[in-house]
């Protein structure tokens, strides 16, 4: 089987690159020299030239390229067996507004959260919220664009600048849990490795990428399912999940669509991640070509038992409504007829053929 990772390169790309090799034929493919072609000569570009098909394709990159992105996936949708990402999940994930909106949707726990039209609707806001509270940009990883406020006076200072930047914003309620996280990886149908993360000393970010210290750890029963639950709303087979540990149950503030792999491939260093996603690919990959090829044969049969025969002969009783008379449903679906088409009847007594109009 042949498979491509379209990607920006990184590290965590390359790992997955290497751990897919003993399942696939692998090609590396730089996002950025990916061109899309739509009108008379749509069409995804790699270089200049026209992009191959495969059994496998993994795409992830940042937000910047979400556009890039959603539009790969369209045009490659039904054309590959299979994608781990579905294609609404690079606007969404790659935008904490729609994450959080999705979540909603599907009754994921969250903490409450905020978005108002203007700066002044925001500062009115503010005077009902108990702080501190989260600032966050839709669009930003690695707890970049993520800023905290103590007092009604600073996050009034943060809008005004906000408001001189002309960006939309987000406003949640801040949880308290002692500068911890918990970064869940979901591949599939299960959690194949977790870890809590410290933020560092006056820093609330717990991010490895800010600066914080991860300890592997096994998710509860809890945790483990709203992790899960969260993937499969996002549509996405491979995603890392952050949750915190609230005194209500697991919320979750975020989720990525392309998640670092370095952190915690250290931290759970008894679990070979990689691996771990290319043998899920691997078997999905699998599953869908079988599944394909069971339709195509499906298919072949259906026409071998139905169009390749010069006629079929059903025997029945007539069933009228008023003067007119019913055909079988068998009938229509043999003959596949169409109200948008016109028909030539040739009728006499005891008899009546139709014949479509070419």
């Amino acid at each position: 089987m042949k498979a491509a990772i379209i990607s920006q390169g990184s590290i965590s790309s390359q790992m997955v690159a290497e751990a897919m090799r003993k399942y696939f034929d692998v090609d590396t493919i730089d996002l950025r020299n990916i061109e899309v072609r739509l009108g008379k000569e749509s069409g995804i570009f790699y270089q200049g030239k026209e992009f191959p098909l495969y059994d496998c394709i993994y795409l992830k990159g940042s937000f910047r390229y979400a556009n890039l992105l959603r539009s790969i996936a369209t045009l490659l949708e039904n054309k590959i067996p299979y994608m781990p990402l579905s294609i609404n999940s690079f606007t969404i994930v790659h935008n904490k507004l729609l994450t959080h909106l999705t979540l909603q949707q599907h009754n994921i726990p969250m903490p409450r959260t905020y978005v108002t039209s203007t700066i002044d609707a925001a500062k009115l806001l503010l005077k009902k919220v108990r702080f501190p509270i989260v600032m966050k940009f839709p669009e930003g990883t690695q707890g970049k664009g993520v800023m905290f406020a103590d007092s009604f006076s600073s996050a009034s200072s943060m809008l005004d600048a906000l408001g001189a930047l002309k960006q939309p914003f987000i406003v949640q309620e801040y949880i308290e849990t002692s500068g911890t996280d918990i970064r869940a990886l979901v591949v599939g149908e299960k959690v194949v490795a977790a870890m809590r993360r410290k933020a560092q000393k006056e820093e609330k970010r717990a991010n490895i990428h800010a600066g914080g210290i991860g300890t592997a750890i096994q998710l509860d029963r809890a945790a483990e399912k709203i992790a899960i639950d969260t993937a499969r709303a996002l549509g996405a087979d491979v995603c890392g999940v952050d949750i915190l540990e609230s005194a209500l149950g697991p919320l979750v503030i975020e989720a990525n669509i392309s998640p670092g792999l370095q952190g915690l491939s250290k931290v759970c260093a008894g679990i070979d991640i990689p691996d771990q996603i290319a043998r899920f690919f691997n078997e999905k990959t699998n599953e869908k070509i079988t599944q394909q090829k069971k339709e195509a044969a499906a298919e072949v049969l259906k026409d071998l038992s139905v169009e390749k025969r010069p006629h079929q002969e059903v025997v029945t009783q007539l069933h009228f409504r008023a003067d007119r008379i019913l055909l079988p449903e068998l009938v229509t679906k043999v003959a596949k007829f169409n109200d948008r088409k016109d028909y030539i009847l040739r009728i006499q007594k005891g008899k009546v053929e139709i014949e479509e109009l070419k």
